[in-house]
């Protein structure tokens, strides 16, 4: 049971070695980067959370250059993207990054997904939107057989290749965890299918608690133990009170959201200030000296 901090927008005025360093000094478990590569000016599509898509969101960093730069400065924190739209990116490519960044970080990689919400942006890229998680799901799929076999092959609708070699294969064994992201209808079904833990985003405790027992009873019933599926709350602002609740209603980890700060000094201060961590348990340690209200 542990806590992780995201970055804020925009993400690249605060040095990612920076933030690892001083997260992993005050023992945050984990660092997480989302992605957007690019904004379209002209867009119909609906923010998630209602009104204008903000501003901010076209002001992401690329996740996997500044993990890298995070894992050279770390050697305990883990490093996660929250998230990678896969549909954006070609899985031949994205196997090698990730196995890549997971060997030189000594296994650390979590490698949260998602299908993306922006339909403009995600056919831009060349994803299928209304196909969105099929083409999620077999994306993933050729990447387990890219990052397992010597020799890897798929042919599939949206992702077709003969044999092919692929290294480095990563450390984590069989491979990082995949950790689907979102609240969508289906989720937890895909999770138990053919992911590894669901990351929703600022979800009530109830709502969680409710969910952690459909997923221990899909796993159950597909034959996975509902122990090796995780669950990591995203996005909860640092109160100790919300955080506790979260894991007693069943998440393994939280994940908050500092503030944008524009100098390392401010945002040293920021992580200092909600997550001061002084004893070697993050849960009675690192919770025991959060503010009790935001």
């Amino acid at each position: 049971m542990s806590v992780g901090t995201s970055v804020p927008l925009p993400a690249y005025t605060i040095d990612p070695a920076f933030m690892a360093q001083k997260a992993e000094e005050l023992g945050f478990d984990s660092i997480w980067y989302a992605e957007h590569p690019v904004l379209p000016v002209h867009s119909q599509s609906q923010f998630p959370s209602g009104g204008p898509i903000p501003e901010t969101y076209a002001h992401f960093t690329d996740p996997y250059i500044a993990l890298a730069r995070a894992s050279g400065v770390t050697t305990r924190i883990k490093l996660g993207t929250g998230i990678t739209l896969v549909p954006e990116r070609n899985p031949l490519l994205l196997a090698g990054e990730i196995a890549s960044l997971d060997r030189f970080s000594n296994g650390r990689f979590l490698f949260g997904i998602g299908a993306g919400w922006n339909r403009e942006e995600t056919e831009l890229m060349g994803g299928d939107f209304e196909h969105r998680w099929s083409q999620v799901r077999e994306s993933i799929l050729a990447m387990k057989e890219l990052w397992t076999q010597e020799e890897a092959e798929f042919h599939g609708r949206f992702y077709d290749f003969p044999a092919v070699k692929c290294n480095p294969k990563p450390i984590s064994q069989p491979h990082p965890p995949v950790i689907l992201g979102g609240m969508a209808k289906n989720v937890l079904q895909r999770v138990v299918s053919w992911g590894d833990g669901w990351m929703p985003n600022r979800i009530t405790p109830e709502k969680l608690e409710e969910g952690r027992k459909i997923l221990d009873t899909l796993a159950a019933e597909r034959g996975r133990d509902p122990a090796s599926l995780t669950i990591t709350v995203y996005g909860q602002p640092a109160n100790r009170t919300e955080i506790q609740s979260l894991l007693d209603a069943g998440a393994n980890r939280v994940v908050v959201r500092p503030e944008h700060c524009l100098t390392e000094t401010e945002m040293g201060e920021q992580l200092e200030s909600c997550l001061l961590y002084t004893s070697p348990s993050p849960r009675d340690g690192l919770l025991s000296r959060m503010p009790s209200s935001a």
